[in-house]
């Protein structure tokens, strides 16, 4: 965690470091924090297909996590365009 938030400090558009970080904010049970960290990867990812649908996944999680199902569906929804 210490190691890719020095990374992001350094190198702090980069999309790969902040789904990683965001991964990991899911695994602690900070679903919201994972899915702006996300949403920020998802915009950095620009024509990275894979990880921008990577990161409507987690995002899909984080959602579950919070209770949001429909927030969810239409999360795995947006992943499947990629």
């Amino acid at each position: 965690m210490a190691t890719i938030e020095r990374a992001l400090r350094i190198e702090p558009r980069n999309a790969l470091l902040l789904y990683k970080l965001a991964s990991l904010r899911l695994q602690q049970g900070q679903p919201d924090l994972a899915e702006n960290l996300a949403k920020k990867s998802e915009l950095l990812a620009e024509g990275n297909a894979n990880l921008k649908k990577q990161n409507w996944l987690l995002i899909a999680a984080a959602r579950e996590q919070m209770g949001d199902h429909a927030g969810a569906k239409e999360a795995r929804k947006k992943a499947s365009r990629f």
